[in-house]
């Protein structure tokens, strides 16, 4: 049924994808209000940053449906 241990593996993972999805936010940012001579940079780091809460997410899903098993 539903799990009372908050600092297990579950919430780990959802927490690591919630700090993936905090910094893709971050750098989104960044990439709008950068200057003309950073937004290559900046957009790289956005895109780098949507590749980690990818894999937080792929993390999270794999442990819940072990979980679940």
């Amino acid at each position: 049924m539903f799990s009372n241990d908050f600092g297990g593996p579950r919430a780990r993972a959802l927490e690591g994808w919630r700090e993936a999805a905090n910094l893709v936010s971050v750098r989104w940012a960044a990439f709008v209000d950068g200057e003309p001579m950073t937004r290559q940079w900046a957009f790289a780091s956005y895109v780098a940053a949507l590749d980690g809460e990818q894999a937080a997410a792929a993390e999270l899903e794999a442990l819940s449906f072990r979980l679940a098993a």
